[in-house]
């Protein structure tokens, strides 16, 4: 089977790297991100990642693997910030507090998905103000849900975890190796 990774994210083929898996193919699919009327963030995440893996075109000797990862802070989702202003604010909400990132895999083989969610409880210190706009100006907050990256410069604001650090970055390893086994890709 040729492994399909659905997702443009460098982190997502550092991870798979770490477990041997290298894919055949990189097709990032282009899908509608936006949390439907009072979504809740675990149940939207889940969402993503089958649409995702659903959106990817695949042959029959293929096998796709997606991913989507969420910041939430109580029911509030906090997506990838558009712009400075925004990463800033999701910053402000965050620091000083615990907040879930969930990361949810999917995997298709033919018509066949299977699925996992995991939630990590994360906890960010609370930032200076030199801090936090040195980070801004750093732009590592770019193209990162909340706003921030634990495998970044983010990570100093990090002090405690409570879960998958691999999903915190953008692929839980044990779960999606599973998943892939489950699949036919590895043993």
């Amino acid at each position: 089977m040729r492994l399909v990774l659905g997702s443009g994210s460098p982190r997502r083929l550092e991870l798979l790297a770490q477990i041997g898996v290298v894919p055949d193919a990189v097709r990032p699919p282009d899908i509608d991100e936006t949390p439907n009327a009072a979504e809740l963030p675990r149940p939207y995440c889940d969402r993503m990642a089958l649409e995702k893996v659903r959106a990817v075109q695949a042959g029959a000797d293929e096998v796709v693997l997606c991913a989507d990862t969420t910041v939430a802070l109580g029911r509030r989702i906090f997506g990838k910030p558009a712009d400075a202003a925004e990463a800033a604010e999701f910053l402000v909400k965050l620091m000083g507090r615990r907040h879930d990132v969930i990361t949810a895999v999917a995997v298709r083989s033919a018509e066949r998905i299977w699925q996992k969610s995991v939630v990590t409880a994360v906890k960010m210190k609370r930032l200076s103000d030199t801090e936090l706009n040195g980070y801004l100006e750093s732009g590592d907050w770019q193209g990162k849900a909340g706003g921030y990256a634990i495998q970044g410069p983010a990570g100093a604001f990090i002090p405690w975890i409570n879960g998958s650090f691999t999903g915190v970055v953008g692929l839980p390893l044990a779960e999606t190796a599973n998943l892939l086994r489950a699949a036919g890709v590895i043993r």
